[in-house]
């Protein structure tokens, strides 16, 4: 009775977030005295399938198959739900990102299981199954249980951290069976932004609000997020108004996102905007107004003008690098 984890890669490499997954699924299968097998989907070279034993999993199910290059709802959910037949899996865990939103309830419904998403950490107890969330937009917390005998779980991004446990892994190959109905929707092109840092997988994230006063002042936030290699966001209003692309909204209506740092700059900080941004693990804030609630949800907090504190704090970033 393996913990299956379905592991994400971006043309062909793992990222954190598959690797804090193994980790998370690693320690849950030490309590419950089981191991953890990897479902890998698309052309990942054994290399870097190896990796996944160095975080504790035992075993990595490869699926290569052209017709699942992009990501189809129904095709993956069907791969993830006869892995877990195959591998006699009661717990099956995926990250809650647009993709592990998309898949898993699919996935429970397939397995009869009993669906709990954002979990940010390992459960309190595992008879009676007692998992914690964050509920009200990250105000509070919740203690979930699940009664069905089967599990699905998604873990948000930097709840649980990275944790090497080195095992020895097998790699075997996986041809699930597939109908007509799987491949109901044909992706006909994909287009991606190159060239710079995704938002989604951006460890920092430098992000400006209406205080930036216009589309034209955008060069600081960008200097800064190349100096530190991050990625840009923007708040709602800052979209809708058209001064920066509408990929670049987070928010409860934009990207949910969970970088290491989130550096807020003239934003004030709306319960809609935090909710997609409050799992960060260190939010800065930058704002002229002492009052702003963003204050309320930072870790640091700097009262000011941003167009005269992000010039002075680029300046700091350089001066440590020439340091450095």
């Amino acid at each position: 009775m393996a913990i299956l984890v379905f592991t994400e890669n971006w043309d062909g490499k793992f990222k954190k977030l598959s690797f804090e997954l193994i980790s998370y699924a690693a320690a849950l299968a030490k309590e419950l005295g089981t191991t953890v097998t990897a479902l890998s989907i698309g052309r990942v070279a054994n290399e870097e399938l190896l990796k996944l034993g160095i975080y504790g999993a035992s075993k990595v199910l490869t699926l290569e198959n052209e017709k699942l290059i992009s990501l189809i709802n129904t095709a993956y959910s069907t791969a993830i739900f006869q892995a877990a037949v195959k591998e006699n899996s009661e717990i099956v865990i995926l990250s809650n990102n647009f993709t592990g939103k998309a898949l898993a309830p699919r996935v429970s419904v397939k397995l009869n299981a009993g669906l709990v998403g954002g979990v940010i950490a390992l459960p309190a107890a595992v008879n009676p199954f007692v998992v914690r969330k964050k509920v009200y937009n990250g105000k509070a917390f919740a203690e979930v249980k699940i009664h069905s005998a089967k599990k699905v779980l998604t873990l948000s991004q930097n709840s649980y951290g990275v944790f090497e446990s080195p095992i020895l892994v097998t790699i075997e190959s996986f041809n699930p069976d597939f109908s007509d109905k799987d491949f109901g929707i044909t992706v006909k092109e994909t287009s991606k932004i190159t060239g710079k840092v995704l938002l989604t997988d951006a460890e920092i994230v430098i992000s400006g609000g209406r205080g930036m006063k216009g589309a034209e002042n955008w060069g600081p936030i960008e200097e800064l997020a190349g100096l530190l290699g991050g990625a840009t966001a923007c708040s709602r209003p800052v979209s809708d108004e058209g001064w920066r692309p509408h990929e670049e909204h987070t928010g409860q209506t934009g990207k949910i996102i969970a970088p290491n740092l989130y550096i807020a700059a003239g934003i004030s900080g709306a319960i809609q905007h935090l909710a997609g941004v409050n799992s960060s693990k260190c939010i800065v804030a930058i704002n002229k107004d002492k009052d702003a609630p963003i204050f309320e949800a930072a870790d640091y907090g700097v009262i000011g003008d941003v167009h005269k504190v992000l010039p002075d704090l680029i300046k700091a970033v350089k001066d440590f690098k020439a340091e450095s």
